[in-house]
């Protein structure tokens, strides 16, 4: 027998979930379903209310009741189970889906939705603590010279009144007002907005007023999912162009512009080249593919003198653990030959510090590849590069993982994959590595699970932290003048994670600050500057000149560490870098504005991120600017037992001499071989 999830129905404040039936046994009682959450276990079973034939039953919930305080949480996920008893037996059945639903509001600050997991299985999805000053619309538009705007008219089944959509301008105060009318379907209202009345030369933000009873509400709109399928660009009379776009806050923002000239349009025309050009080289790459593969296949035989090769981040940098491995190897064992596999873009680089290297995807490159005796990176090689047996492939990894890796991903939706063959290539890929850098117990167990490892572990620390625990205040000195940081101010670090989900179109990324760069500047511009550090990706979308006297965009400087180095304090979201800034026993504050949203659409996490972290969440920007003034007033977060547990946990068996460790191992494996 199998239960299907099929539908859901309003009924007053609750809902009826709709259940189909397949397989049926003949006779059956006590039918009912039972609620499990995910994190707490915590169990709610509920009686079927309506049978309405022998396939088809209802029950009702109230999803109020599927959330509670106890735990801190704000996040609750259901699975559902249905029970009946057949036969004197009690049969438990998970519940499948064939039913999506679309966000539900049930308060102000309150929301859910019932989703499929990977394996086809209902879930019921509860976010509270969600900000209140936000209300969703289900689709934003331009069609015929108007802005049309659809949304819900009720808030779990509350029929809300008096809704009107308001543009604000960001150039002056002015404000345009436009009543909602009912909308195509029930329970839904509508708005349509002339693209005329928009100022020239402006940017709107879109917010809605309404009643809730007799209390008066006022929200911006946002769209939780992404524009695609929107209609979000129009030409308006008089060469006038009107463009929706979405704000990091998922805030809706509606620009009115001068259209592109003629001129304008043929300028652009060398961007088609670009495109034939890109063409060209993706055809040169495969062929170039195919000559590396016979390149591999060829016999070689390993150099008489031993060779390292190092790697960083796919030949993108010389950095990281490797770069630090290298520089110790280098001072202690100069005899030994070492070479750096890069892109050709850090030849200049390599060239000017005096780094010997070979450029990645060249007859040379799979020549020292193959007569090397000893391969360290912090990432992978493709897995149609053939690594020879007398190889000693030594993988540092990058990180500590918050966010889950390889075979605990459960559902991979990268273009040209598919979820097993990923599963299969991560697992094959990391197999070849022969040790594997650890920097605690946490990082061993996951990289076992996630990576499929059944080789060595050094559990050693990283090396790249090295620096980190063996710098003095006059190193650190010396680095802020280096890089033209003031010595008299203090410095707050902002480096978050990369979403995936942030960018226009295939090539062009976006990003805007989740702050105002003037609010910061108004309450710590005096006496404090702002160093950000962002993905390559997105880096050269910032524009930062209106505040180059406080504002330092360091996302191109190759050494994160001393960044960590030279800051009195970090913000982050997501990203893993503060498993390695608290090395420094400093401050650390966390901002995920969009939290919801990346924990649901993207990788999920290993950590509890509401409860682990090592410091304060700001989920808005009024507790950013208080968590970031609260910071730098506690340099040292050596008293702060929640950090120090943490610390504990993760940053401990480092002891500074890492970098030594990973190059006795490799001395060691030499002097055995002979």
């Amino acid at each position: 027998m199998r239960a299907i999830l099929s539908g859901l129905h309003q009924k007053k404040q609750k809902q009826e979930l709709e259940l189909e039936l397949i397989d049926v046994p003949g006779s059956f009682d006590n039918l009912r379903v039972t609620f499990l959450e995910t994190t707490s276990l915590t169990s709610i079973t509920m009686p079927v209310t309506r049978i309405i034939d022998n396939n088809l039953v209802r029950v009702q919930m109230d999803p109020a009741k599927l959330q509670f305080n106890a735990f801190d949480q704000s996040e609750f996920t259901w699975q559902l189970f249905l029970a009946f008893d057949a036969n004197e037996e009690q049969v438990i059945l998970q519940v499948e889906s064939e039913y999506l639903s679309d966000r539900h509001q049930l308060s102000l600050t309150s929301q859910f939705q019932f989703n499929a997991d990977s394996a086809g299985m209902a879930t019921l999805n509860i976010h509270i603590r969600q900000a209140d000053d936000e209300f969703t619309v289900n689709a934003v538009n331009l069609v015929d010279n108007t802005l049309q705007i659809t949304g819900y008219n009720k808030i779990n089944n509350q029929k809300i009144t008096d809704q009107k959509i308001i543009l604000k301008s960001r150039n002056s105060d002015a404000k345009l007002a436009y009543p909602t009318k009912k909308g195509t379907l029930r329970g839904l209202f509508k708005v349509t907005i002339p693209l005329t009345d928009l100022p020239q030369d402006s940017i709107e933000d879109l917010y809605i007023s309404y009643k809730m009873g007799s209390q008066p509400i006022n929200q911006r709109l946002i769209l939780a999912r992404s524009l695609e399928g929107q209609t979000v660009q129009a030409i308006l009379p008089g060469s006038r162009m009107v463009l929706i776009e979405k704000r990091f806050n998922n805030g809706i923002v509606i620009k009115e512009f001068p259209a592109p000239s003629l001129g304008e349009k043929i300028a652009a025309v060398p961007g088609k080249t670009h495109a034939v050009v890109d063409l060209g080289r993706t055809v040169q790459d495969k062929v170039n593919l195919r000559r590396m593969r016979f390149l591999f296949k060829s016999g070689h035989r390993p150099y008489d003198q031993t060779t390292i090769v190092f790697e960083s981040f796919g030949g993108r940098q010389v950095s990281d653990s490797p770069y630090a491995i290298y520089r110790l190897f280098k001072e202690l064992y100069p005899g030994f030959n070492f070479v750096w596999s890069i892109d050709r873009s850090l030849k200049k680089f390599c060239k000017q510090n005096n780094i010997p290297f070979v450029v990645r995807r060249t007859s040379k490159w799979v020549r020292t590849l193959e007569k090397a005796t000893y391969w360290i990176s912090n990432a992978r090689f493709p897995s149609w590069v053939r690594k020879p047996n007398y190889v000693t492939y030594i993988q540092t990894w990058h990180g500590t993982p918050l966010k889950k890796l390889g075979l605990d991903i459960e559902n991979v939706s990268m273009p040209g994959t598919t979820t097993a063959k990923y599963h299969a290539n991560f697992v094959k890929e990391a197999n070849r590595w022969d040790a594997l850098v650890s920097p605690n117990d946490y990082s061993t167990r996951i990289f076992r699970s996630a990576f499929g490892f059944n080789n060595q572990i050094l559990k050693v620390g990283y090396p790249r932290n090295d620096e980190l625990l063996n710098s003095s205040t006059d190193d650190i000195q010396r680095l802020k003048a280096e890089m033209g940081i003031p010595l008299d101010k203090k410095v707050v670090l902002y480096a978050p994670t990369y979403r995936d989900n942030q960018f226009a179109e295939k090539g062009k990324y976006t990003f805007e600050l989740p702050f105002s760069l003037d609010d910061f500047k108004k309450q710590f511009g005096e006496d404090t500057v702002l160093i950000l550090r962002m993905h390559y990706l997105i880096a050269n979308a910032l524009d930062i000149s209106n505040y180059t006297d406080f504002v330092y965009d360091f996302s191109s400087y190759p050494n994160i560490s001393d960044l960590y180095l030279v800051s009195d304090m970090l913000i982050t979201d997501y990203s893993s870098v503060f498993f390695d800034y608290a090395y420094l026993k400093r401050p650390i504050l966390f901002y995920p504005y969009d939290y919801h949203l990346y924990k649901d659409e993207l990788r999920g996490f290993y950590l509890d991120y509401e409860k682990d972290l090592p410091g304060d969440i700001a989920n808005n920007e009024k507790e950013l600017l208080a968590g970031i003034k609260k910071n730098l007033q506690q340099p040292d977060m050596s008293d702060d037992d929640r950090f120090m547990k943490f610390y504990k946990r993760f940053c401990a068996i480092d002891d500074g001499l890492s970098s030594l460790k990973i190059v006795n191992y490799v001395v060691h494996q030499i002097e055995k071989n002979g």
